[in-house]
């Protein structure tokens, strides 16, 4: 072979491995400049396909995958639009959609579906919720007094609230209200309505008072008495006086001492309380005092009470009942009550 020939089969390997290297080169920098994205693509009855791609806009993206989309179907992004960050491309017919922005519901005609789910779709919760809501109770007023002289009110029926039960449809994203629309609403409790009377202010004396009191204290003295109520026999016959007192109710577990201790449940007179007997009082009610008190006539005692304790916070205008239990003392609370009081 000749010198000549010999070169020239060289240059030709040169020329060749050189053309090998540019088509090399470009196809390596398109595949640089062509980005391959994951695309999921939620079709309208909800089954998902996950493609790679190389394009960005929808439309071509659903072209390459034979995706047609029917008459009443709209994707999100829009057939124009490039794929959105979440590189999600959604079909679907939900048009009904509002949202909550900085505590204001703005209409779907300003807010589209398409940018609310191109935003965040996947975050929208569907629940049912049940309120109640207070129904005003009215007050009804009868004017029943004579036209003359001072008047008051009488309330002859309390007026109560009602209640309705609103079950709502509510649509959440991002835990944020975006909708809610009501599916039904009862009332589960009528309200009633407060009456009120308006009559003659009539003046009665707190003489008569008392002594319509005492009469009455009598006659439940002697049928107490007749019933076996060893307190009621004591007093029967005997006038007593008409008070007011602020009562409250104490327990062993409150005088200070620890159970099973030297003078514990033992009072001032030095019997042992007993419950729904025994009360402390001031010193100006001596020991052996019979008191009836109507608040309690429905109680075992029938309401009668003998003073046989002291209190350091008892006072001649306060009296302090000896209950079983703690939970009694403080269901009971504390109350002015009228006191029939039997001094012996």
């Amino acid at each position: 072979m000749k010198k000549d020939d010999k070169a020239s089969i060289s240059l030709k390997k040169v020329i060749s491995v050189s053309i090998a290297l540019l088509l090399f080169m470009g196809i390596s920098v398109m595949a640089v400049n062509s980005k391959v994205n994951n695309v999921k693509i939620i079709l309208s009855d909800g089954y998902e396909m996950e493609v790679l791609t190389t394009k960005e806009k929808v439309s071509d993206i659903l072209n390459d995958n034979h995706i047609i989309l029917l008459p009443e179907e709209q994707v999100i992004p829009g057939l124009d639009s490039n794929i959105s960050d979440n590189k999600t491309i959604r079909i679907t017919t939900d048009n009904d959609l509002t949202v909550k922005v900085s505590e204001e519901v703005v209409d779907s005609s300003e807010i589209t579906a398409e940018k609310l789910l191109a935003e965040n779709y996947d975050n929208i919760v569907e629940k049912i919720v049940v309120e109640e809501t207070a129904i005003p109770f009215e007050t009804e007023k009868k004017d029943v007094s004579t036209g003359k002289g001072d008047k008051k009110e009488v309330i002859t029926q309390k007026g109560v609230d009602g209640v309705k039960k609103t079950t709502y449809k509510v649509k959440y994203q991002n835990d944020q209200e975006i909708s809610k629309n009501e599916i039904s609403s009862e009332i589960t409790k009528q309200p009633i309505t407060k009456k009120v009377e308006i009559r003659d202010n009539q003046v009665v004396s707190r003489a008569i008072v008392e002594r319509t009191a005492v009469q009455g204290s009598t006659e439940v003295a002697a049928n107490a008495a007749a019933n076996g109520n060893s307190l009621a026999a004591k007093v029967e016959g005997k006038t007593p006086s008409v008070v007011t007192l602020n009562v409250s109710a104490y327990t062993a577990s409150t005088c200070g001492k620890a159970s099973g201790s030297a003078g514990y449940g033992r009072t001032a007179s030095g019997a042992y309380a007993s419950a729904w007997y025994t009360v402390a009082a001031g010193k100006g009610y001596p020991f052996g005092t019979i008191i009836y008190i109507p608040y309690f006539a429905n109680m075992p005692n029938g309401g009668w009470f003998v003073v046989q304790d002291r209190g350091g916070a008892i006072s001649n205008a306060k009296l302090d009942i000896y209950m079983a239990t703690l939970s009694e003392c403080k269901n009971f609370g504390r109350n002015n009550l009228q006191c029939y009081v039997y001094v012996p």
